[in-house]
């Protein structure tokens, strides 16, 4: 068991983004000094050729301007053609000891090389031809005049003949080839550093990423565990610092959300609480005799009851929002005549509590909506008015289009809303510890229902100060297609 535990390792760890990292980068690398390797060791050989081949060809002049000079004395090249010992003597006076194959310049051979130099003849003869005018080979091999380089002997003026040579392809020199070998092991063993330094920084790279992908993994399968307090050490300003900035919002939102659910239970279960035991103790009261069996009991029971079902009804509104599931019936709909029918809806009840109102209503403004949903929103804003305004109690409603939206303006008096609270006014059974949260308010669902159903018409529900001294709700709903922009 433990020998496959061991080889289960092992092949993750084979199979880890670190190795793969280190193989590609290592690999890639690898091919580049190798390639570049045996370009530089053909280039250089290549190169050195060109360079002996060059040096071989200035060191003829001298001995061409001898050659002019013999036939100068003698007319025709029958001196030195039938006489090979003058010929030999003359390259070995001319190009001297140092053979002719040996770049100029270059260091004389070992004393201890330990083998004898061999005769000029050896490495000159095969290289070097004579030719008269007419290209006629002299001295040398006639089959190898083809490939051979002229230069031309001039006597006054006049071309009566070619020196030519060879040109060597290789370095056939012992000296040229002891060169050739310490150059070619020098950048080998450039390359041999160059590709440790490869490996190691190919090393460091992959462990540098997959130590950062270890801390998002990491991270990763504490969040899966539940663990959204952890955060992510944020190092640098590169793309992985952005990652785990990103992973940190993550890990904040998914703490957020969490706390917003128990909160949301927590509240869920206080406001279905109120109601019950309320109800539950006038049942108990009922039953124990307590209290008789009159129509004001059964009222009181009734409207717990309302109370009850009301709450439960606003509560799986939002569920269905949440999911996308509420249903609307669009058509077309005057929004001023729809303003102005909650406000008659509620015309009695807007008199016990003395609230004056005042319309400022854009007339044909229409849009394509659910009449009973933006109804309910209306209803809700007028509640929220009726509920938590002091008395003289007022109401401003202004309709106006702008930019292809009708945009309502709901202006209440006071009291008002300090500022940190605003942007929370329409989250769910959110109240504010003041005079708008008496206990004789809601259950503070209202207005997230009022934003839910606003939002779900393409729309847009926001709060502010009114000049009024209380809120200010301020409505946005797109035209119809009909409606100019």
């Amino acid at each position: 068991m433990p020998s496959s535990t061991h080889a289960a390792g092992w092949r993750r760890y084979l199979h880890s983004l670190g190795i793969k990292l280190f193989l590609a980068i290592a690999g890639a690398n690898i091919v580049l000094v190798v390639a570049a390797y045996q370009i530089y060791s053909s280039s250089f050989d290549r190169g050195l050729v060109e360079y002996l081949n060059k040096a071989d060809e200035a060191r003829l002049t001298p001995l061409i301007q001898r050659l002019a000079d013999g036939y100068r004395e003698h007319g025709d090249w029958a001196w030195v053609a039938e006489d090979r010992q003058r010929w030999q003597g003359m390259l070995r006076e001319v190009l001297g000891n140092s053979r002719f194959l040996r770049p100029p310049g270059g260091p004389p051979a070992p004393a201890d090389a330990g083998r004898p130099e061999p005769p000029p003849t050896l490495t000159i003869d095969p290289r070097m031809l004579l030719l008269d005018a007419g290209g006629t080979v002299l001295i040398g091999s006639t089959e190898r005049a083809g490939h051979a380089q002229r230069r031309p002997i001039e006597v006054d003026g006049q071309v009566v003949g070619y020196l030519a040579y060879i040109p060597r392809l290789a370095m056939i020199e012992s000296l040229e080839q002891v060169f050739q070998e310490q150059q070619a092991h020098r950048f080998l063993a450039i390359a041999i550093g160059m590709l440790a330094a490869v490996l190691i920084n190919a090393a460091l790279i992959a462990h540098w990423l997959s130590r950062r992908l270890e801390a998002l993994r990491h991270g990763a399968n504490r969040l899966a565990e539940g663990d959204y307090g952890m955060r992510i050490a944020v190092v640098g300003h590169d793309e992985f610092a952005q990652l785990a900035t990103d992973f940190n919002d993550l890990a904040s939102a998914l703490e957020q959300a969490r706390h917003s659910r128990r909160q949301w239970i927590a509240d869920i279960a206080h406001e279905l609480r109120t109601p019950l035991t309320t109800l539950r103790a006038e049942v108990e009261a009922l039953q124990d005799g307590v209290r008789p069996l009159t129509p004001a009991g059964v009222n009181s029971l009734a409207q717990e009851i309302g109370r009850l079902t009301r709450l439960v009804d606003d509560l799986h509104l939002l569920s269905l929002s949440d999911l996308g599931a509420l249903s609307y019936r669009f058509a077309p709909l005057d929004l001023g005549e729809l303003i102005r029918d909650c406000l008659d809806a509620s015309r009695q009840t807007i008199a016990e509590q003395e609230l004056a109102v005042e319309l400022s209503l854009a007339p044909d403004l229409s849009i394509r909506g659910d009449g009973a949903r933006l109804g309910q929103v209306f209803g809700n804003l007028l509640q929220n008015t009726l509920r938590y305004t002091d008395p003289p109690r007022r109401l401003r409603i202004e309709l106006s289009r702008q930019d292809g939206f009708a945009h309502v303006r709901w202006q209440d008096s006071a009291p008002g809303v300090d500022e940190q609270h605003l942007a929370s006014l329409t989250e769910r059974l959110y109240r504010v510890d003041e005079s708008r949260a008496r206990a004789s308010g809601g259950a503070g669902l209202g207005l997230a229902i009022a934003k839910a159903i606003v939002e779900g018409h393409g729309g847009g529900l926001a709060c502010g100060h009114s000049p009024l001294g209380g809120l200010c709700w301020q409505i946005r709903l797109p035209l119809a297609a009909a409606e100019p922009a």
